[in-house]
């Protein structure tokens, strides 16, 4: 993940609001459940979910860069459906750091 979108995702993370919270770890408990036995995807909606828990980024591996490139992209569509219909503005820019966290880890020609 690049500085700036390090910064970006502390950002969003930091400003979540207790609807916000609760809001993210709503969908990213979907997103477990979703996951089925990929454990990939369930260690990047846990650390996700703790991150929006703390109010700060968790240290450590990324997650993301365990993910494969059809998870990458599956990934990517649902962050997009949250950021463009989430009603809640601090959920949707949350949603949307992460879509340059996914950016990221799928590279610059993707």
């Amino acid at each position: 993940m690049t500085d700036h979108h390090s910064a970006y995702l502390a950002e969003t993370v930091a400003a979540l609001t207790p609807e916000g919270r609760a809001r993210v770890d709503a969908l990213l408990g979907q997103l477990a459940g979703a996951a089925g036995g990929r454990d990939a995807l369930q260690r990047f909606a846990a650390v996700r979910e703790a991150e929006a828990d703390a109010g700060r980024l968790a240290t450590g591996a990324e997650p993301a860069d365990a993910l494969s490139g059809p998870e990458l992209e599956a990934l990517t569509a649902g962050f997009m459906a949250i950021r463009d219909q989430e009603p809640l503005e601090d959920v949707a820019q949350w949603a949307n750091a992460v879509l340059q966290l996914l950016h990221d880890e799928r590279g610059p020609h993707s």
